[in-house]
């Protein structure tokens, strides 16, 4: 693996505007190319060219001297999830068994997958509730590789994509939540449903299909038919901005009325995780999601947001792997992420 497996991409590393409760913001587009099968309909020898043929474009835009492009041979199952864990490909496109691409560029803010559900899907991610960088990020991909490629587009329906939910723009935005405040205090659900309500889809950190863990939560534009890309922004930002006020409310209720309970439950997190042998990763993200917690709350002092985020990825079994630099048994792993863990904790 030639990135760099102990660091993080920038819009992990940094704690962006609103970085309290908006770990990151994502602008992804589907595009496909004219007269090609869609990837599920495809031919070998059609993905082949599919992937020889976005390859040419990276390299003539110029993009691929700014990152990595990885084989389809560093894409295979515990290789691939090192780029799911990190949220630079999907788990759809690991599983796929068509011929298929990545690039990653070196700050890991853009990414490009080829041969997923769409022959290709290009997003750009930015700290905190960022729609302007990852906006422009990704467009000037889009506008780069529209000139090189001749897309898939119709009069009547925008971009021609896979899934019906994504013509038009072919364009989905999300946010990356913490909301550890209004999961204590129970009003998760009615904010949920509020988003529900204007037409967006609340997922797990992994996307589609993935469980919540850490009270963390991405929320993404549900349609992109008969909307504009700055009119997805829009309703996203403005969600996003009343679901922030509504955590930080919900955390001045706690400090004021449930302090000592609070610190409680985040001394007692940061000390298994500063004490433990063993800890799988679903009980370390819960304990590093709460540590993050108390960080911001100002309850803990010599850790930063930034550092315990960059853990949330860090500790999760193909990166953790990558860090260590061999192949190891779930038991094995489970033993050496709370070494790893302790080693940046312990202060």
């Amino acid at each position: 693996m030639s990135l760099v497996p102990e660091k993080v991409g920038a819009w992990l590393s940094d704690t962006g505007p609103e970085g309290d409760v908006v770990i990151s913001t994502r602008v992804r587009f589907a595009r496909n190319i004219e007269d090609v099968p869609f990837p599920g309909r495809m031919k070998t020898t059609e993905a082949e060219l599919v992937l020889d043929t976005v390859h040419w474009a990276l390299e003539e835009t110029g993009y691929l001297k700014e990152g990595k492009f990885f084989e389809q041979g560093m894409l295979e199952q515990d290789d691939g999830l090192y780029f799911v864990e990190r949220h630079l490909a999907s788990p759809d496109f690991i599983a796929s068994r068509n011929p298929r691409g990545l690039f990653v560029s070196t700050d890991e803010r853009l990414s490009v997958m080829i041969n997923e559900e769409d022959h290709l899907r290009f997003q750009a991610l930015a700290a905190g509730l960022d729609f302007a960088t990852a906006f422009k990020l990704a467009a000037d991909l889009d506008e780069r590789l529209e000139s090189q490629l001749e897309y898939a587009f119709s009069q009547d329906f925008g971009f021609l994509t896979a899934c019906p939910t994504n013509l038009g723009t072919g364009m989905r935005a999300s946010v990356f939540l913490h909301l550890p405040a209004l999961v204590l205090t129970r009003e998760i659900e009615k904010v949920l449903r509020g988003a529900y309500a204007v037409g967006l889809l609340v997922r797990g950190i992994y996307g589609e299909g993935s469980e919540t863990r850490g009270n963390l939560f991405q929320i993404s534009n549900q349609r992109t038919l008969g909307q504009s890309e700055a009119e997805i922004i829009e309703v996203l930002t403005s969600v996003s901005r009343q679901i922030i006020d509504y955590e930080r409310k919900a955390r001045e209720y706690l400090m004021h009325n449930l302090r000592v309970e609070i610190e409680d439950k985040v001394f007692r997190s940061l000390g298994i995780l500063r004490g433990a042998r063993i800890i799988s990763s679903d009980e370390a993200t819960n304990l590093l999601a709460t540590v993050r917690f108390g960080v911001i709350l100002g309850i803990i002092n010599e850790l930063k947001v930034s550092e315990v985020s960059q853990l949330l990825v860090l500790i999760r079994p193909a990166n953790l792997q990558v860090i260590i630099g061999e192949k190891l048994t779930p038991a094995e792993r489970d033993e050496r992420r709370a070494t790893f863990i302790r080693q940046k904790l312990v202060r």
